[in-house]
C-alpha cells in the first residue's frame, strides 16, 4: 500500500511522422499538478504540426521503503517523472499506462509497445515529495560482505585411492 498518493495529469503532444507506416507519434511532454476537471483527450493546443493533448489523470504513488531512490531523483540535476504511454493506431489518444517518481520502476516499465519518457517533475509535486522523505529517512545501508576463508586442501590435487574391495591390484 502506498503512504502517499499524488494525483496528477499527464499532457502528451502528437506529432506528424516522416514516415510512411504511421502517421502521428506520440510523447508523455509534461506533468500537471493535481487531477484536471478536463476530460482525457482535450486538445491543449494546435499549432498544425504538433498538437497536445490531456491524456489522462494518474497517481503518483510514494512509498516508505523507496525514499533513497526519491531524494537521488530530487537531487538531480533534472527531476523527473516517468510516464509510460501505449500509442493508439489512427488519430486516436494515446493511453497512459503509468507514471513514477523512481528511477528504477520507470526504468521497469520498458516493454516493448510502451513509450516511457522522463518528463520534468512540477515544483508543487517536488515539494511533496521532499516533504515525505524528510518524513521517512528510510536508508539503504551498505554492508560490504566478506569472503569466506578458503579451504587449501580443497584446491589440492589428490591421487585416487583404491579401496579394499577393488580388483584393480
Amino acid at each position: 500500500m502506498p503512504h502517499l498518493s499524488i494525483p496528477a495529469g499527464i499532457v502528451v503532444e502528437r506529432r506528424k511522422a516522416a514516415s510512411s507506416w504511421i502517421d502521428f507519434t506520440w510523447r508523455p511532454v509534461s506533468v500537471l499538478v493535481g487531477k484536471p476537471a478536463a476530460e482525457p483527450g482535450t486538445c491543449l493546443g494546435d499549432d498544425g504540426e504538433s498538437a497536445t493533448f490531456y491524456a489522462g489523470a494518474v497517481s503518483l504513488d510514494l512509498y516508505r521503503t523507496e525514499t533513497s531512490r526519491y531524494r537521488d531523483n530530487l537531487t538531480s540535476p533534472r527531476p523527473s517523472v516517468w510516464v509510460a504511454i501505449v500509442a493508439t493506431d489512427g488519430v486516436s489518444l494515446c493511453s497512459v499506462v503509468a507514471a513514477t517518481i523512481d528511477p528504477a520502476e520507470g526504468e521497469a516499465l520498458s516493454e516493448p509497445g510502451t513509450l516511457v519518457e522522463a518528463v520534468p517533475l512540477p515544483h508543487a509535486i517536488a515539494d511533496q515529495i521532499a516533504e515525505f522523505v524528510a518524513r521517512h529517512p528510510v536508508e539503504d545501508s551498505f554492508v560490504k560482505r566478506k569472503r569466506d576463508r578458503a579451504n587449501p586442501e580443497a584446491l589440492a590435487r589428490r591421487l585416487p585411492t583404491l579401496e579394499k574391495n577393488d580388483d584393480r591390484e
